[in-house]
């Protein structure tokens, strides 16, 4: 029998793993100590003094300030809409117990299951945690099937998180180069490349007005209907191109408006907003409450005039009279949390 003959193979090479690429690799995968929390909190200390947000997570917005508006007490029952990376719902978690129950809701596939491993780690079990997998605009349905007459208290943090922005892979980016996609849940529905090509110059100019405010929504429409474009920098150099005399501060500026514009429309933003909205009084129980974390002016614009119009039914019994915004300090360590505007409304009793 030779020495490298099927029943004695010869080992295995050894695969070393990678070195970290510098102090400050630019790689979304090549930032392993930032995706490894509890193996490096150096490298996450060091990022998070920086103020930026670790690679593959999310820091949470005016935690403080959200639960000051939900008032969470134990025992209650408390519905997270957009669970993300569960630092909300950590921290209203640790309010409501003992014996309260938080539902968790997100659309995401990827971050899902990883969310709730993060939670079950904690601590919380099946007793005080569920998970579901689904969009918040059939949140009537979700509670009615799990036998809960409605909430005590419903969150929703409107913001896209830092681990679909981060990922180049899941194409929200206009930084990164990735796939054009922008799709929360990448299994259902077109792509932002295929959703972008088949819109006319008229009903793309219409979406970016529509959608992120755009000024030059139909020179930049006119140039871009119909074209593929099949990465997000190829997106964003095509933008770029429309408008070449703007100052660069002003270009980035609409950049963004356009990527925020189809990232809205290609995952029906609004339309799973003003559903949820609709239905939302009958989903708390009476003296329950709600609050909503927007990131743009068609957010708030929505969830205002939906209070107000909540208030005068008399289907609240009290809103936020204007909004609350981060704290400088939140901002400065925090800079994603700038545009954030909190609102909230209690049910009538």
């Amino acid at each position: 029998m030779t020495e490298n003959s099927p029943t004695n193979p010869p080992p295995a090479a050894h695969r070393r793993r990678p070195r970290y690429p510098g102090k400050n690799p630019r790689r979304f995968e090549d930032k392993y100590k930032e995706h490894a929390p509890a193996r490096f909190p150096e490298t996450i200390a060091k990022v998070i003094a920086s103020g930026k947000t670790p690679a593959g997570s999310h820091r949470p917005v005016m935690v403080a300030e959200v639960l000051d508006a939900l008032t969470p007490k134990p025992r209650d029952v408390v519905v997270d809409c957009t669970l993300g990376y569960g630092g909300h719902a950590q921290a209203l978690l640790q309010r409501i117990q003992p014996g309260g129950q938080l539902i968790g809701l997100d659309s995401d596939p990827i971050e899902l299951p990883r969310t709730e491993a993060r939670l079950r780690a904690l601590g919380f079990d099946g007793s005080a945690f569920r998970a579901h997998r689904g969009n918040f605009a059939g949140l009537a349905q979700r509670l009615a099937g799990l036998g809960l007459g409605g909430a005590d208290a419903i969150f929703a943090d409107l913001g896209v998180s830092s681990m679909q922005i981060d990922d180049p892979a899941r194409g929200f980016a206009m930084k990164l180069d990735g796939p054009l996609d922008m799709r929360m849940n990448p299994h259902r529905g077109q792509p932002a490349s295929l959703f972008l090509q088949s819109l006319s110059a008229r009903a793309l100019a219409d979406l970016l007005a529509g959608n992120s405010d755009e000024p030059n929504a139909r020179l930049i429409a006119d140039a871009l209907a119909g074209k593929s474009l099949t990465t997000t920098t190829a997106l964003a150099a095509a933008v770029r191109a429309t408008l070449p005399r703007k100052a660069e501060d002003e270009l980035e500026r609409t950049v963004r408006r356009v990527f925020q514009a189809v990232r809205i429309a290609v995952n029906d933003e609004f339309g799973a907003l003003e559903m949820l909205l609709r239905h939302l009084p009958a989903c708390l129980r009476p003296g329950g409450r709600v609050a909503f974390l927007t990131f743009h002016s068609g957010e708030d614009r929505r969830v205002k005039k939906s209070f107000e119009a909540g208030l005068r039914a008399g289907d609240y019994a009290e809103i936020s009279p204007t909004v609350t915004r981060p704290s400088p300090e939140e901002c400065g360590a925090n800079p994603r949390a700038t545009s954030a505007k909190l609102r909230w409304a209690r049910k009538a009793a």
